[in-house]
């Protein structure tokens, strides 16, 4: 009997918690990927005013497994078109001195996102996710026309899965005063949401008694609700919650994996080469914690050639410690088909080109999207002077998974790497998942 009533103070402290998640949530963001206008006439991003002339219409979104919408494949422009108009409040939360940000993801071999008429982002299927600035310091009923031209892989249909507003405090004042952070209502809700996740059963129902003394009718008085908020903290602090989350720390590391070839041509390969890295270089100019690591030899000699600017660029990120190399091949090689010398000359070459462009080779290994790999690579490695390996391909098995996310991974004659199962390829990064 006191086993069942654990179980049912656990599913409703879990319920109350979840209740002020999805709350703080809907007081700062809403999901507008069913308010866009939809044209499918192939206009340039040049020529985009004469759009206007043209038919627009409200598309279907695909309420499956994930909400979408979807449109034909074979290279075909599909336009998105909506005009937002800043509310002076969510849920009676005032959204005046906030930033506004467009959280997208899609699924297109390119992609432009305009903010009133101006290019502010690039991307392409592997640069598929973006949280787009639209107001540094939203006005209520100020208007923001977003337009976005997506165009559908060769392969497959073209898709726009993810479409949400999201108002936070400005990036600018987590860098003067990290600890007003604590005060951004998604912060908090992606808090509780992980606290969900790691406390004990005990820890649970405390967290749900000091969350349902939020006082909710506070909400359209931002400074009260914040000393709401502070007290909430403080009981948190007194239960020992934080420390408890505390004691884990994640490292992120920034990456784009790009396939050398597969359903395009080469050319288009160094073109997404280019618009990549310039990406990065721009998003570390705005975000300085920004760390990036890439690997391909082969990549950055393509941009040594044609893109000097570029690669000098990149070559002073990598003296900065702002950019990492990694992989030691000179590509991320297919490893079931080819032979030892083969696989001993992509780490002779990748290794000597890293060593003579920016003065260091790397010590990992990265393999990401290899369908297999033979049992004497740990020994290629460790005579390349690598040491660590990294992949995430062993999770696509549909029968036999899988089980270690870190392991040693020793060849016949003992030489052993130490190996990681990164996170999927095409998986957003998000605080719970």
């Amino acid at each position: 009997m006191e086993k069942s009533s654990k179980i049912v103070n656990n599913e409703t402290a879990n319920h109350l918690v979840g209740e002020a998640i999805a709350r703080l949530r809907t007081c700062t963001q809403i999901d507008i990927l069913g308010n866009w206008q939809i044209c499918d006439t192939d206009i340039p991003a040049s020529q985009l005013d004469q759009l206007y002339s043209f038919p627009w219409i409200t598309p279907t979104v695909d309420s499956g497994d994930q909400k979408k919408i979807l449109w034909a494949k074979g290279s075909q422009v599909r336009w998105f078109r909506q005009k937002l108009t800043i509310p002076a409040a969510l849920q009676s939360y005032p959204l005046a001195g906030l930033s506004l940000r467009l959280a997208l993801t899609w699924w297109a071999e390119a992609a432009q996102v305009f903010v009133d008429g101006q290019l502010v982002q690039e991307g392409d299927l592997f640069d598929a996710q973006a949280r787009v600035l639209l107001r540094e310091l939203v006005t209520p009923g100020d208007e923001v026309e977003v337009m976005i031209r997506l165009v559908s892989p060769s392969h497959d249909q073209g898709g726009l899965m993810r479409s949400l507003c999201i108002y936070e405090l400005p990036y600018s004042t987590f860098q003067t005063s990290p600890d007003l952070q604590l005060f951004d209502l998604s912060f908090m809700a992606d808090q509780l949401a992980v606290y969900q996740q790691y406390l004990t059963s005990n820890q649970l129902q405390r967290l749900s008694e000091i969350t349902a003394e939020i006082n909710w009718d506070l909400l359209s008085d931002p400074e009260q609700f914040d000393l709401c908020l502070i007290h909430w903290y403080q009981s948190a602090h007194n239960l020992g919650l934080p420390q408890t989350i505390q004691q884990y720390k994640i490292h992120l590391l920034g990456h784009a994996h790009l396939d050398m070839a597969w359903l395009w041509e080469v050319a288009e390969t160094w073109q997404v080469a280019q618009r990549t890295f310039t990406s990065v270089i721009d998003l570390q100019a705005d975000f300085p914690e920004l760390i990036f690591c890439h690997s391909t030899p082969a990549l950055y000699q393509w941009i040594e050639q044609n893109r000097p600017d570029l690669f000098q660029i990149i070559q002073q990120q990598i003296q900065q410690g702002k950019w990492e190399l990694v992989g030691g091949m000179w590509i991320e090689p297919e490893m079931n088909l080819i032979s030892g010398e083969s696989i001993a000359r992509q780490l002779l070459y990748g290794q000597r080109y890293f060593l003579d462009k920016f003065g260091q080779t790397t010590q990992i290994a990265w393999l990401p999207d290899t369908f297999g790999f033979c049992a004497t690579l740990p020994q290629f490695l460790q005579l390349a002077g690598i040491d660590y390996f990294v992949t995430q391909k062993l999770d696509w098995n549909d029968t036999t998974k899988f089980p270690h996310p870190l392991f040693w991974w020793e060849s016949a004659d003992g030489s052993r790497v130490l190996s990681l199962m990164s996170n999927p390829i095409g998986k957003g990064i998000e605080p719970v998942k």
